[in-house]
């Protein structure tokens, strides 16, 4: 197989390329990877150097890409597959990017430090920033709210790389944080869920859905 995606199928953002990957239809190998694992993470490092998954390695084209976005867009230039994920037009296409960036930077990464907070021991939990969290992640829905009135995906009406940010970023948020009272973030989201490539994803995440730190009441948000 010319291209192997190390990732391991809980990782939102691993999520984001495997979505792309089901778009484009491109063959590819999944490749689990354990950083818990000290020889595992340290093999991984070779490939991605700041320790992160996913990763990408094209042992046709000699190529190892790390960083969701750059690899959809290595992806959409040198496997271009059944759909593009990244418009030829320039602005059509810097529509893509900017809320590829939204999705990753005021979604995804804004609801980290929820489950980073969990993660620790209870004495040294910060519920002031989980407060903050939960407060970005409704900032973040009032600006999509408005910017998604009238469009059927994020950047128009065609389903791009900002999509394949924006399936994972708002199905794990919205566990923690439900869109209430954003219709038509709700509304996206759901559509987001619906997508075969989306479903797919999740599919493939559910063996490992016990992993996840869910508060109470959040585990039934999240399909079985």
């Amino acid at each position: 197989m010319t291209l192997e995606l190390h990732l391991h199928p809980l990782s939102s953002y691993c999520w984001k390329v495997l979505i792309a990957l089901y778009e484009l239809g491109t063959p590819f190998e999944a490749v689990m990877v354990n950083l818990g694992d000290p020889a595992a993470r340290d093999a991984h490092l070779k490939l991605s150097p700041f320790g992160k998954i996913p990763a990408l390695r094209d042992t046709a084209r000699g190529a190892e890409v790390f960083e969701t976005s750059i690899i959809i867009e290595y992806l959409d230039r040198h496997h271009p597959g059944r759909a593009r994920l990244i418009p030829e037009d320039v602005d059509a296409a810097l529509e893509v990017r900017l809320w590829d960036r939204v999705f990753d930077m005021h979604v995804m990464d804004a609801f980290q430090p929820i489950i980073n907070n969990r993660l620790r021991q209870a004495d040294q939990r910060d519920p002031l920033a989980t407060e903050a969290a939960h407060a970005k992640l409704r900032q973040a829905y009032g600006v999509i709210e408005q910017r998604l009135a009238g469009r059927t995906w994020a950047a128009g009406e065609t389903f791009s790389m900002a999509d394949c940010a924006a399936a994972p970023a708002l199905f794990y948020a919205g566990v923690a944080e439900p869109p209430e009272g954003f219709p038509t973030v709700a509304a996206y989201r759901q559509r987001l869920l619906e997508r075969p490539s989306v479903a797919r994803a999740i599919e493939g995440a559910k063996p490992y859905f016990h992993m996840f730190p869910a508060a109470e009441g959040e585990r039934a948000r999240m399909p079985g």
